[in-house]
C-alpha cells in the first residue's frame, strides 16, 4: 500500500456526503467510534428530547409523537444524513451526561454556558434569541439598568445562562434561585419576584398558556443569547464540520426562521405579532 493510501480511506456513504471523497484517517478506539464513523455505519442519529418543552419539544402522551423546533431542525439533519431519526426522553438537566456519556450524538436547543463548554462542544448558532422578563403585572421596566436596585427581586433557575446573566448585570437586585425554571415562574405569579428572564419563545409561550402570571416584556437595549446544538467532544472534528455547515445552509434559506415561527404558531398559537417586533430570529 503507498503512503498515500495508508493516510486516506474512502467513506463510501453518499448519503452522509453527497458522493464518496476521500478523509483523513483517525485514530479511534473500535469499542467507541467517532460520532462520525458511528453515523456512517449505523446509519441512525440519535437525539434526546425533553417532554412539555414547547415550543422546542412537545410529546404526544396518546402517540408518542414528537413535535417542535428541535424535533424539525433534528428530521431536517437526519434527511439530509440519509439517516434513521432515533430520539430518546431526557431532561435538561441530564442532555449535558447524555452527549458526554454517548447516549447520543446531537442534543438542539443548549445555550453555550462557560460551564458547558468545560464538558462538551458546541456547534454553531441555530439561531438568537432575545433575552425578555415574565414580568408580574403592573411592572413594566424599559431598560435593564433600571431593575438594579434592592426593590427589584428576580426570579432565576440555578446555573442557567439566566442566572449568569443577572449575576453579571446586577449588584443591588435581589436574586432569587431555583432548581427548576417553573418554580421560578411561580415566585413571579405568587408575587414573590418582579421578574423571571426568559427568551422570548418560553416566555410567550408561558404567559400565553397561563396570562394571570403576568405580561411579557423586552427591555432595551436587546440583550440576544443564542441556541445551538450539543456536540460530544471529540478529536474527529468531522461530525461537528458537517454540523456546522448545514446550519450554514439552513440560515442561507431562512429555513430556521420558518420552523421556530410554524412551531410557535403550531403548539403555542403565538402568531408573529404576538413576538415584539424587535424580536427576530
Amino acid at each position: 500500500m503507498t503512503t498515500t493510501n495508508r493516510r486516506t480511506v474512502l467513506l463510501g456513504s453518499a448519503a452522509l456526503l453527497g458522493a464518496t471523497m476521500t478523509v483523513p484517517v483517525w485514530a479511534q478506539d473500535k469499542a467507541d467510534p467517532s460520532t462520525w464513523d458511528r453515523i456512517a455505519s449505523t446509519k441512525t442519529l440519535r437525539i434526546a428530547a425533553v417532554a412539555g418543552g414547547a415550543p422546542n419539544y412537545q410529546k404526544d402522551l396518546a402517540t408518542g409523537t414528537w413535535s417542535g423546533i428541535m424535533i424539525d431542525l433534528a428530521n431536517n439533519l437526519a434527511t439530509k444524513l440519509g439517516a434513521k431519526l432515533v430520539i430518546t426522553e431526557t431532561t435538561w438537566g441530564n442532555a449535558v451526561l447524555d452527549l458526554q456519556s454517548n447516549k447520543i450524538d446531537i442534543f438542539f436547543g443548549l445555550n453555550p454556558t462557560p460551564q458547558r463548554m468545560k464538558v462538551i462542544s458546541f456547534s454553531e448558532p441555530l439561531y438568537k434569541n432575545a433575552y425578555s422578563l415574565i414580568a408580574k403585572k403592573g411592572f413594566s421596566p424599559k431598560t435593564w439598568e433600571e431593575m438594579d436596585t434592592p426593590d427589584v427581586t428576580i426570579a432565576v433557575d440555578v446555573g442557567s445562562s439566566y442566572d449568569n446573566l443577572v449575576t453579571a448585570m446586577y449588584t443591588k437586585a435581589r436574586i432569587l434561585r431555583f432548581e427548576k425554571a417553573a418554580d421560578a415562574t411561580l415566585a413571579v405569579q405568587t408575587g414573590r419576584a418582579d421578574v423571571q428572564p426568559q427568551v422570548v419563545t418560553l416566555s410567550a409561550g408561558i404567559v400565553k398558556k397561563n396570562p394571570g402570571i403576568g405580561h411579557v416584556v423586552v427591555p432595551e437595549p436587546i440583550k440576544g443569547t443564542s441556541t445551538n446544538a450539543g456536540l460530544r467532544m471529540e478529536a474527529d472534528p468531522r461530525w461537528k464540520n458537517y454540523v456546522d455547515g448545514w446550519i450554514a445552509d439552513l440560515r442561507k434559506t431562512d429555513t430556521i426562521n420558518t420552523i421556530v415561527l410554524s412551531n410557535l404558531d403550531k403548539l403555542m398559537n403565538i402568531k408573529r405579532e404576538e413576538i415584539p417586533a424587535i424580536v427576530s430570529f
